[in-house]
């Protein structure tokens, strides 16, 4: 991999914001609201940011960058098409579950559902979503699909799991102002009480969050060279140790590898 040690930097930081992200979900709910319970009063709806942001939001990143990590690299591009599939499916079950306790929450409450641009473009996106699991499926994990196929479905698969991926932690950022707004009286949001701040923080750290999985993600030097690719390194990188002649590591690692694994049909 090009810039190792920048992508080794990046995706650490992207590590530490998520957790730190999740630990601030978790601390919201539990020190400044009712705590977590499923029971159709407020502590079942605290089950919608905690797994928003924990699964939705956190696991979707993960989901994203997994072929970037170069530790995988030697593991098979089946078993990583698997790893990449389960991470999102748990996010899909995680994203469900919240919107259960939602409405939930407000049908036990007789609040009605659906009246907000949050709960609009959040219904959409799980939607979208669940279309995204099933067609990056059919296309890359069922041997039948045609090798062409793959090959011009892969700038859609690859730009809708980025642009929902943005949208989710939009909807998540509307979501939490919309709770601040009708949780908060007294003091009320526009006082800046303590909640109001902590969670405002945590809205930043999706931000940056979001910004650094982007990044790992559309780097094209830090993508997963193909099978056939890294076949070739290991080989040649042999070679080169035993005093043969031929292209070494840094040479393939570089131009040629990038050129080829450009081609690859399978999501990276």
């Amino acid at each position: 991999m090009e810039h190792l040690k920048q992508f080794a930097v990046t995706l650490c930081a992207a590590g530490a914001v998520g957790f730190v992200a999740v630990v601030f979900v978790l601390r919201w709910v539990l020190h400044f609201k009712e705590g977590l319970g499923w029971d159709g009063g407020l502590a079942e709806f605290n089950w919608h940011p905690v797994l928003v942001v924990s699964g939705f939001i956190f696991l979707q990143g993960i989901a994203i960058i997994v072929y970037r990590l170069p530790w995988t690299w030697k593991c098979s591009k089946l078993l990583m098409k698997f790893i990449h599939a389960g991470l999102h499916l748990a996010a899909f079950i995680c994203a469900v579950v919240a919107m259960v306790a939602v409405f939930d929450f407000h049908n036990a409450a007789q609040i009605p559902n659906m009246y907000s641009l949050h709960s609009w473009l959040g219904l959409i996106a799980v939607i979208l979503y669940s279309l995204q699991i099933v067609l990056g499926v059919g296309m890359y994990l069922i041997p039948a699909t045609p090798v062409s196929w793959r090959a011009a479905f892969m700038p859609i698969h690859v730009y809708s799991g980025l642009l929902l991926f943005a949208s989710v932690i939009g909807v998540a950022l509307m979501g939490i102002t919309e709770k601040l707004i009708f949780g908060l009286s007294n003091p009320k949001y526009k006082d800046s009480p303590p909640e109001a701040v902590f969670v405002n923080v945590l809205g930043v750290l999706l931000v940056v969050f979001g910004a650094l999985i982007l990044w790992i993600a559309t780097r094209t030097s830090w993508k997963r060279p193909s099978d056939q690719i890294l076949h070739t390194l290991h080989t040649d990188g042999g070679d080169q140790d035993n005093g043969k002649d031929g292209p070494g590591l840094a040479e393939l690692a570089t131009g040629e590898v990038r050129r080829r694994n450009n081609t690859c049909d399978d999501p990276e």
